[in-house]
């Protein structure tokens, strides 16, 4: 299995600032954040399923764009997998022909660009090939999930956008063969109260967290601020250094 980063930043501006996406393999993407769109169409048009954390824009924002670009192009549906909850809103918020077409309806309801598929807290979905995608607790402020990437050999953990969980860390401790760990870490400690208000964490949250882990992983750190990643990591190595954390990056590559 091979995920890359296609966007893994809080925010947008320049030529590295992309909104959280990742794609494992040729088929299958984790959020469609504004990274999503660097790809070239054959790409877009090779993605069969989309993991969504949660309704929130910057994890979302492609997936509308994407299905116009290429639903003409490809012979089944996009499946979109996410909670019930968070399905409802795309419905009423963006599918809804106000903000942008119904794609469940497009061309036919029988034949549409666009199908829905709900993921409960704690299902697996096996995506094929032995790959199978959990969806995992998180703490937001809209409902959110993250995910359990599992290639049969190893596995990669997404929290998504959370603040503290203590839901989330039992099961994690569970995976016996957690290899790596991607956590979001949005502001610096002078904003700790805008965290906590916001359901994100800082760096002396992060440390907290990273506390109930037991087992060993390789960590990174996503969905930094732009303006504020520089105090936020230094900050975070003060905080949370014995963890070894580093910054996730986009393009990064992860093989396992």
């Amino acid at each position: 299995m091979k995920i890359r980063i296609l966007g893994c930043s809080g925010g947008i501006g320049g030529r590295h600032l992309r909104t959280t996406s990742m794609q494992i393999d040729h088929d299958i993407l984790v959020d469609a954040g504004t990274g999503v769109n660097d790809l070239p169409m054959a790409e877009l048009a090779a993605i069969d399923h989309v993991f969504i954390t949660h309704s929130h824009l910057d994890h979302i924002c492609s997936v509308p764009l994407m299905i116009d670009t290429v639903g003409q192009m490809r012979t089944r549906p996009l499946v979109l997998h996410a909670l019930p909850a968070t399905i409802e809103i795309l419905r009423n918020h963006i599918f809804n022909w106000a903000i942008w077409p119904d794609f469940t309806q497009i061309p036919t309801p029988e034949q549409s660009f666009l199908r829905f598929e709900p993921i409960r807290l704690g299902e697996t979905v096996d995506v094929g090939a032995g790959r199978r995608i959990t969806a995992l607790p998180a703490n937001h402020v809209v409902p959110a999930v993250g995910y359990q990437i599992d290639s049969g050999h190893s596995s990669l953990v997404f929290t998504g956008d959370t603040t503290t969980n203590d839901a989330l860390w039992p099961i994690v401790n569970k995976i016996s063969n957690l290899k790596f760990l991607i956590i979001e870490t949005a502001f610096n400690n002078r904003e700790r109260n805008l965290a906590v208000l916001s359901k994100h964490m800082c760096p002396s949250m992060l440390a907290e967290e990273l506390a109930k882990l037991e087992r060993t992983a390789e960590i990174y750190v996503t969905h930094l601020k732009p303006g504020e990643i520089e105090l936020t990591m230094m900050e975070i190595e003060e905080c949370a250094g014995q963890y070894s954390p580093r910054m996730l990056q986009n393009n990064q590559v992860f093989e396992f």
